[in-house]
């Protein structure tokens, strides 16, 4: 059997089946794309982090995942002309203005790196035209953090998506993030002058809002009494997608890194530090995952 024969069967099994799993965006190409929104939202927050923090480490960091961020979304898109199209509907598309958000914060970051680790006489990070880059970078970083969860509540197709909370959401990863790339500097990278008490609140409390944003999403899925949003929960805790949810959200993501803080497992060091950012780098990787793979459109129904 080949893969077309493959696909169509598959795409047959779905029209037949009432309620269908959305595989665009998670299936073949499409997992590109949960890696490509997953890889620019960390780029976002840690370069925001690297900013507040004067931390060099987060800044190359987010610009170099924010490239690969970039070359998965080419990948799944196919044609790199595409994208250029895309970005000619920005004042209706939020997936067109992610694409200049990415344009504006390549292009602010590569000058603003450029000028902040190899400045020259009237090129520094202070200079002007350094310093208009750095504003670009930071409109785009703010771009790539929000138009995500918008990309998802515009997809009407698919109840669980669209909630008014998977903006919020997916803004309160990018600051996870963000705050674990800076936790990784401390212990590898050019960190040692972030004061860790203020870095890891800040992880504390953008980690507490995701979980309770978390929760609402699933209590708002129940209380919307629609059939398909409750069938997307039902696989993240009970289905096809719990070993991501709870293996890989709950206790890498979450139950891991809480042990690492409490000091149960060993004293708060550098070192504890960057296994907490990985654990929490992980586990959000297995959040997007798992809510972009977990949608299942509104049943055809035929009178």
């Amino acid at each position: 059997m080949t893969i077309l024969d493959s696909r169509y069967e598959q795409l047959i099994d779905d029209l037949c089946a009432e309620y269908r799993p959305q595989r665009e965006w998670a299936e073949g190409r499409g997992f590109f794309l949960i890696v490509g929104h997953f890889l620019v939202g960390l780029a976002a927050g840690a370069w925001l982090f690297g900013l507040i923090f004067g931390d060099s480490f987060s800044l190359i960091g987010g610009w170099l995942l924010a490239g690969l961020g970039g070359l998965a979304h080419l990948v799944n898109i196919a044609r790199p002309e595409r994208a250029f199209r895309m970005m000619t509907q920005a004042r209706t598309s939020w997936v067109s203005r992610g694409f200049w958000g990415l344009l504006f914060f390549m292009i602010g970051g590569t000058l603003y790196l450029w000028a902040l680790l190899v400045p020259s006489d009237g090129w520094n990070a202070a200079s002007g035209l350094a310093q208009a880059a750095l504003v670009l970078s930071v409109i785009g970083a703010l771009i790539l953090i929000c138009y995500m969860g918008f990309v998802y509540t515009s997809s009407k197709g698919i109840p669980f998506w669209d909630s008014t909370l998977h903006p919020v959401l997916y803004i309160s990863y990018a600051a996870r993030g963000g705050a674990a790339m800076a936790l990784l500097s401390i212990a590898y990278g050019t960190g040692a002058g972030i004061d860790q008490n203020t870095l890891l609140g800040l992880w504390l409390a953008a980690t507490a809002i995701c979980a309770v944003l978390w929760i609402l999403e699933i209590q708002g899925a129940y209380a919307s009494r629609d059939e398909s949003a409750i069938r997307s929960v039902h696989d993240i805790l009970a289905g096809r997608l719990a070993l991501s949810f709870y293996a890989g959200m709950l206790v890498i993501g979450l139950i891991l890194p809480a042990v690492l803080v409490a000091g149960i497992v060993a004293p708060m060091s550098a070192t504890v530090m960057g296994a907490v950012g990985i654990a929490s780098v992980v586990g959000d990787f297995f959040m997007k995952y798992a809510s972009i793979k977990a949608g299942i459109y509104l049943p055809l129904r035929i009178n």
